[in-house]
């Protein structure tokens, strides 16, 4: 009843506070609307006053202005002397604020007649829209023209003008005068309209005439195709809310056109200005009723709060002991509570299974009478100091009593004090069987020596890092390469305890360890990196990297194998060079040479220069080598080839073809003046005796040239041709040098020892 009272106190507090709410926003939004209605009718009055003020002042203006043109229409009055001319003209005398002087412009557009001044003043106004419109036909009887700054008076007017006709019926020029714009200031300045409104005179072409209290910086903009100014022109008369285009503020407007002339004025009050005192009023009188309505709901609410409070209190009581009770009856481990008379007074589910009684069954069980004296006996020095007021965490082994398994437990007791230093009042006990944890830590600890071992038996040099790339782990390979002790490394950037480099010294980045770090992925193996050890001495390494995750899937940290391929490597480089060298001379082998060859004359056809290939042969080799042995004729093939290379240039290849033949490329010739210093350049070759262990011997050679383009055009063609000028050379007599000569035609003899460089035709 009393949750049935409370929730209809509440209720009809609400249709009070609504009520209330409702009754207010009705009183404010009438407030608004007798606002509105207020200004819509003061504003309308004052358009209306100010049409009519601006529409008797055109009138006026325009009487004065046919007169005019009347009188110009009569036959003689334009001959008359001139003051006499204008004291008929202009008897009718403008006294209406605001009128300027009247101008008879004629059809150049030059004032003939000026009505305050005799002779009249110098302008032109051809360039006039007033007068082109109508000059042109396209407009008649009184026409209004833009605002302009007089040039004779000098300030902003309004232009008015009418036209008026020759003898011949056509039109003759035109009569014009104008209201200065400080007259509509002048009117408009009566009106408080307050901030950010005003007075606005617009031509129906959308000109502004003149924007009051605003000067006359707005003077000639035009408004047209604005949704204004679309408004003003849809009807004679009217109101409405809009925001002006040329300040972007919202304004009401109330307008009228100007009795039959092209002219609208409006009245534009700021809608900030109008509804500022409601808006005031609306606030104060919101505020009251927004105080009232909260008043009624709060009472409602502290009155029922009072009724619930005891409910309340109770059923959370009651879930409190619920909760309380299901958390420690779901706990793995027995949750007991002991007086300090050492009696049960409460225990949890996990009891029955340690036990075999269920919770209610514990309560005021004695402990030496649920333990056994020999188990008590184990516990009572823990059971006596936490009695004592000090809190005990200790493990126990014992062998279960039913299965004869041995168990592990993790137990504490902790004291229950309510008040600092006063009497301990029972014991909180908790045992957790940690039998299965003990047995896989166990494990993980086999486990993990037998990975240490592995680690330390591989061949490999091993580092292992967090997942901040800090080193964890290095085995005994790693630290014979890094230099790093294993407790020096730990904790260690893995950069900074194996830094890893190209073969050009350029340091690897980013590293392999960090790579795989960033992206979860194995990386490498890459061959061919450099580790350069703690003391400067380097291994080349095939280096690989893979990711260390946790159960869950987690990056924990890396793992980097680093394989010595140091010998490897060296190995491999000799052998990729005994590939392209002759072993006995290390001269470029026929696979370099062909190589060379191919570079070499594509360079000479880009370049247009010439090529020679020449192929030489020792002569008396053979004498050497049965008479002093092969090792000996091996060391003169050695100092021959080192002779040859002296003998050319650094972009010449020197060849070893087998047994004693050589085959010489060179490159970049200008012509065949080159080629003859060469030829004798290589038989001095010879010339000097070779010392071979102290013996010495004498060879000769003889030598076949080609030239590339004049010879061939592709190394095997030039090669062929060379080797035929080479044994011509041998069959002439040896010891000389002779070029290709063309098919079917004796080589042409270069040099030889005794004649020395012939001279070439």
């Amino acid at each position: 009843m009393r949750h049935f009272f409370s929730q209809r106190l509440i209720w009809l507090a609400l249709l009070l506070s609504m009520g209330i709410g409702a009754m207010v926003a009705r009183t404010v939004w009438t407030m608004r609307a007798d606002e509105w209605d207020f200004a819509t009718r003061t504003n309308a009055n004052l358009v209306t006053a100010l049409e009519q003020s601006v529409g008797w002042t055109l009138r006026a203006l325009d009487q004065s202005l046919q007169d005019v043109a009347a009188k110009l229409e009569h036959p003689g009055v334009v001959d008359l002397p001139p003051e006499l001319r204008n004291r008929v003209l202009f008897n009718t005398p403008l006294r209406v604020a605001g009128l300027m002087d009247v101008y008879v412009v004629d059809a150049r557009g030059d004032i003939i007649i000026d009505s305050s001044a005799t002779p009249p003043h110098q302008a032109n106004y051809a360039d006039r829209d007033y007068f082109q419109a109508l000059m042109s036909g396209t407009r008649q009887g009184l026409v209004i023209g833009h605002p302009v700054m007089g040039r004779v008076t000098k300030t902003w007017m309004l232009p008015v003008a009418r036209a008026y006709r020759g003898a011949d019926g056509r039109v003759a020029g035109v009569v014009v005068s104008s209201i200065s714009l400080s007259y509509f200031n002048e009117l408009f300045s009566a009106l408080q309209l307050g901030p950010s409104s005003g007075v606005n005179l617009i031509l129906d072409s959308g000109v502004i005439v003149t924007r009051y209290p605003y000067g006359d910086a707005d003077v000639g903009k035009s408004l047209a195709g604005t949704p204004n100014m679309r408004r003003l022109l849809a009807a004679p008369a009217g109101s409405f809310v809009g925001v002006a285009s040329l300040d972007q503020v919202e304004r009401f407007y109330s307008f009228r056109h100007v009795g039959p002339y092209p002219l609208v004025v409006n009245v534009a009050q700021a809608t900030d200005v109008i509804l500022a005192h409601w808006r005031k009023n609306a606030l104060q009188l919101s505020v009251f009723a927004l105080v009232l309505m909260a008043s009624c709901v709060g009472l409602a609410v502290l009155f029922t709060r009072e009724l619930t409070q005891r409910q309340q209190v109770a059923s959370r009581l009651q879930q409190a002991q619920h909760d309380v009770r299901t958390i420690l009856d779901n706990l793995p481990s027995l949750v007991s509570y002991w007086g300090a008379d050492l009696r049960s007074r409460f225990a949890n589910k996990a009891a029955s299974a340690v036990f075999g009684l269920t919770p209610e069954g514990m309560q005021g069980r004695d402990a030496a009478g649920l333990l056994g004296a020999a188990d008590f006996a184990a516990v009572e020095p823990y059971v006596r100091h936490a009695l004592a007021g000090e809190p005990q965490v200790f493990e126990r082994t014992h062998v279960h009593a039913a299965t004869g398994e041995v168990r592990h437990n993790h137990i504490s007791y902790t004291p229950d004090r309510p008040e600092p230093g006063g009497p301990v009042q029972g014991i909180f006990a908790q045992v957790t069987d940690i039998t299965e944890r003990k047995r896989m830590e166990d494990a993980l600890f086999e486990e993990k020596e037998r990975m240490r071992l592995t680690l330390q038996s591989i061949g490999d040099a091993v580092v292992c890092t967090d997942a901040a790339g800090r080193v964890t782990y290095i085995n005994p390979v790693a630290q014979r390469m890094t230099g790093w002790q294993a407790f020096d490394a730990a904790g260690q950037s893995v950069d900074e305890v194996a830094p890893l480099y190209h073969s050009n010294g350029v340091r690897v980045e980013p590293s392999p360890m960090h790579q795989t770090l960033e992206t979860g992925k194995p990386c490498g193996p890459t061959r061919g990196v450099v580790l350069h050890r703690k003391d400067g001495h380097r291994y080349v390494v095939e280096e690989s990297a893979s990711p260390i995750t946790d159960r869950h899937g987690q990056l924990s940290g890396a793992v980097m194998v680093l394989h010595d391929v140091t010998e490897t490597m060296a190995l491999a480089e000799r052998m990729a060079h005994l590939a392209q060298y002759d072993a006995l001379t290390d001269l470029p082998n026929r696979v370099l040479l062909q190589d060379r060859a191919r570079h070499a004359l594509a360079l000479a056809r880009r370049e247009g220069k010439s090529l020679a290939v020449m192929y030489l042969d020792l002569d008396g080799f053979k004498d050497v080598n049965d008479t002093l042995g092969h090792d000996l004729g091996d060391q003169l093939l050695v100092q021959f080839a080192r002779r040859l290379q002296a003998a050319v240039r650094e972009s010449d290849t020197v060849c070893r073809q087998g047994g004693d033949e050589f085959v010489l490329l060179l490159p970049g010739l200008e012509g065949a003046e080159q080629a003859v210093v060469l030829a004798r350049k290589l038989l001095a070759v010879c010339r000097a005796p070779f010392d071979l262990q102290g013996h010495t011997a004498t060879v000769g050679l003889s030598a076949g040239m080609a030239l590339f383009p004049q010879h061939g055009s592709s190394f095997e063609e030039l090669a062929r041709h060379a080797d035929a000028a080479m044994y011509a050379a041998k069959r002439a007599g040896r010891m000389q040098v002779r070029r290709y000569a063309g098919p079917g035609q004796e080589p042409e003899l270069l040099a030889d020892e005794e004649r020395g460089t012939p001279v070439l035709l």
